[in-house]
């Protein structure tokens, strides 16, 4: 398929890079394609980033039929422009797609749009350290119609956002709260897609967080309430005694985190042993009040890896390596960012040059 590029005759200043917040800025271009019942997917394009015309009865607005990804595109060393495992991305969106009802999509022609689109707006690319270009690609049921079902036409767009890290960068740890109460996800549901749904369920258990002092909430399983899963915008890893331990995704209801993938692979070529299975939040309290826990760490595209240095459980709070970043927490995070940027070696292939 042909992707027919419309510029933007009038291109935005660019943000000062020592002010950005995430995703509050937008970049001169974006992706759009759509999804007709009998011809498939159609016309993609880019064009200059503006408003989408909706139809209040636009099926999205009411269903909620979409998922969306979170990927980044980084200033090499050398100046050029790359990204980060991309082809995991569209894989996972896809299959999120599968989940929620949205005719798959040629993932080979996705990774072209976006290195087209990213080859437009490299100039948005920040280099300050920390800070990346964010790409959200996303799709939604478009019709103009009440009634549950599947929609016919639907509507594939990519935007882009140079961004600093959603935790402020510089490894600073962050506090967390154990939600006992309200769940995000169940074995069977949506947990595992990248969908609007799992985020909306999380909103209100985030807030009460927050106005507690804590940066994120950590969730636990929605049957027994007892089997940690995830972090709201993270995966999660604890380091008890010499053993990396991280949720398995078995129950269906965890995101697959790239990032997560990436740590994994990473800490085992370094000789780390890291276990995926199911662990308790019982079972954790004990290891902490023995202090057996000696780093806790989250991952995920935003941040990449952010360190906790405190968790909340009911009436407990538990301090982790005085709240500072552990030694393989910053090994993750400085081998990470320097494989995006060039300045580690990419011993795995992940980078994608634009």
């Amino acid at each position: 398929m042909n992707i027919k590029i419309t510029p933007n005759p009038t291109p935005k200043p660019k943000p000062d890079v020592n002010g950005l917040q995430f995703g509050k800025v937008f970049t001169d271009h974006m992706f759009i394609m759509d999804y007709y019942g009998g011809q498939g997917w159609v016309e993609p394009r880019i064009v200059p980033y503006g408003p989408i015309e909706l139809d209040p009865s636009c099926k999205v607005l009411h269903y909620g039929q979409e998922v969306f990804e979170g990927m980044k595109a980084y200033r090499h060393a050398d100046g050029s422009p790359v990204l980060f495992r991309p082809e995991m991305n569209f894989r996972r969106l896809n299959i999120s797609c599968q989940r929620m009802c949205i005719p798959a999509f040629d993932e080979a022609m996705a990774l072209e749009a976006t290195r087209k689109l990213v080859e437009l707006d490299a100039d948005w690319i920040p280099d300050a350290p920390g800070t990346s270009l964010y790409i959200r690609p996303f799709i939604f049921g478009a019709d103009n119609a009440l009634g549950i079902g599947p929609s016919e036409h639907l509507i594939f767009l990519i935007i882009c956002s140079p961004v600093a890290s959603i935790f402020g960068g510089n490894m600073a740890a962050v506090n967390i709260l154990v939600e006992t109460e309200l769940v995000r996800a169940v074995r069977g549901g949506t947990g595992f897609a990248k969908t609007g749904g799992n985020y909306a369920a999380s909103l209100l258990a985030a807030k009460k967080a927050q106005v507690a002092g804590f940066s994120q909430v950590l969730w636990l399983d929605g049957v027994e309430r007892r089997y940690i899963e995830e972090v709201g915008a993270m995966n999660i890893f604890f380091r008890i005694d010499d053993e990396i331990i991280t949720p398995s995704l078995d129950s269906g209801s965890i995101l697959p985190g790239i990032t997560r993938d990436s740590c994994i692979q990473l800490l085992r070529s370094r000789g780390h042993a890291v276990t995926e299975r199911r662990i308790a939040i019982d079972e954790l309290c004990q290891h902490m009040r023995d202090g057996r826990v000696r780093e806790i760490f989250g991952s995920g595209t935003a941040a990449v890896v952010t360190p906790v240095g405190g968790i909340q459980v009911c009436d407990e709070f538990f301090t982790i390596n005085d709240g500072k970043s552990g030694e393989v927490t910053t090994m993750l995070y400085n081998t990470l960012t320097g494989i995006q940027t060039g300045k580690v070696a990419d011993e795995f292939g992940w980078v994608v040059r634009v």
